[in-house]
């Protein structure tokens, strides 16, 4: 399998986990005490850097460390993205899709040839 596929598959995986880590408390443990959201969350991160780790070291070989960063931050929103409108059903709105056109910017400037 070709290195920046794997890295870009193990990315996807992590930031499931990573999103449910940093977000899903808001919605299934809301009225908990902080403690609670923060051992849940650390145990789901857990799973996130199971992916992340390998991700980063398989990527490295083929990627600069500034290709994989803004690899990370594209698939994190879309990862988040989905999540945000499905699971917590908050409203999408259309500066987001602005923002998202600047990140398509920034990998573009990222991986181009000099």
């Amino acid at each position: 399998m070709p290195v920046v596929f794997t890295t870009v598959l193990l990315l996807v995986c992590a930031n499931v986990f990573m999103t449910f880590a940093w977000y899903g408390h808001l919605k299934n443990s809301a009225t908990a005490p902080w403690i609670i959201a923060v051992l849940a969350s650390w145990g789901i991160a857990f799973f996130e850097y199971l992916f992340q780790v390998p991700a980063n070291r398989i990527g490295h070989t083929a990627l600069s460390l500034p290709q994989l960063k803004v690899l990370q931050e594209v698939i994190t929103l879309g990862i988040f993205v989905p999540f945000s409108i499905f699971y917590m059903r908050e409203e999408m709105k259309l500066d987001y899709l602005w923002a998202g056109l600047c990140l398509v910017g920034a990998v573009y400037f990222a991986f181009r040839e000099h």
